[in-house]
């Protein structure tokens, strides 16, 4: 019985597969960064900073560690999207 998985196959052989892999991680290095850096330095670390600052009538700090951290996970995840498909194209990879 033959198995219904897709698999990525990157035309170009195994440096392109290779190269691909790479531009991958870094990308999922770089967002998570980010997210790290709303999330906690943001959020906690700079928390005693931020709270001077209200939005309405919420300390920035509390603002961004309830709603922006989750507001920019879900960003992170669509520009992962995007930039995935551009190097989907420019590695021509396909599943």
């Amino acid at each position: 019985m033959a198995s219904s998985r897709k698999v990525a196959v990157v035309e170009g052989g195994e440096e392109m597969a290779v190269a691909y892999w790479k531009a991958n991680l870094r990308l999922i290095t770089i967002l998570l960064g980010i997210w790290a850096f709303v999330s906690y330095v943001a959020g906690y670390l700079m928390a005693g900073m931020l709270s001077g600052i209200n939005l309405g009538q919420v300390p920035l700090s509390f603002w961004i560690v309830q709603q922006g951290a989750i507001i920019t996970f879900v960003v992170l995840i669509f520009v992962y999207a995007v930039v995935m498909d551009r190097y989907d194209q420019r590695f021509n990879v396909h599943e």
